[in-house]
């Protein structure tokens, strides 16, 4: 496959997409060099509607082949992290007075990876049997969540299947800046080297 896939129309991604992951190279994570199963699955961010219904059917599709996928939409996890704990409540009383900057800091201390959300996406995983997992809802949780924090976090955690982290940006690498998520296409995330561009594998 080449970059231009990234660039096809809709119905040719998903077909690349649901081709790669029915098959049996993918669910069994052959080929990867020793690398953990993570996938990046790059969009144009005005295509995020599009791309939600693409996730909807590509689920659906692979459910009927007896490919069960696991959706983990991580600002619907946040607000759900923030309601359990009651921070939720407290964060919108005090958002209009408060500087974006403290509600951002404040958000990422009561969504510390390593001890809160991380732990959150586990629970998940451990309640419902699945072939795949997928990620989304990445552009909501920006910029207190970064998708190279999550990612780095969670290869101990998500080692054992397939993870498709759908990016609404784009997913690059050079000799000289190494691989680089840029969010919305223009928002340099971080660099993050152990996630393969789905667009780029063979099934």
């Amino acid at each position: 496959m080449t970059a231009d896939l990234e660039h096809a129309p809709m119905k040719e991604r998903f077909e690349h997409l649901l081709k790669l992951m029915s098959g049996k190279r993918f669910l069994n994570r052959e080929g990867l060099g020793n690398e953990v199963p993570f996938f990046i699955c790059p969009f144009d961010p005005t295509e995020t509607q599009e791309m939600i219904q693409l996730v909807k059917t590509l689920k659906s599709r692979l459910a009927s082949t007896g490919i069960q996928v696991l959706e983990i939409n991580l600002y619907d996890l946040v607000v759900g992290l923030l309601q359990e704990t009651g921070d939720w409540e407290a964060l919108l009383e005090v958002e209009a007075d408060t500087p974006k900057d403290a509600i951002k800091e404040q958000l990422q201390s009561l969504l510390e990876p390593q001890s809160h959300l991380i732990p959150a996406i586990a629970r998940k995983m451990s309640v419902q049997e699945f072939q795949i997992l997928f990620l989304t809802g990445v552009g909501e949780v920006f910029p207190y969540i970064r998708s190279h924090t999550v990612l780095n976090n969670l290869q101990s955690t998500a080692k054992d299947h397939p993870t498709v982290l759908f990016f609404p940006g784009t997913y690059t690498f050079s000799p000289e800046r190494g691989s680089s998520l840029d969010l919305f296409g223009r928002l340099h995330d971080d660099r993050y080297y152990r996630a393969f561009n789905i667009y780029h594998c063979q099934s």
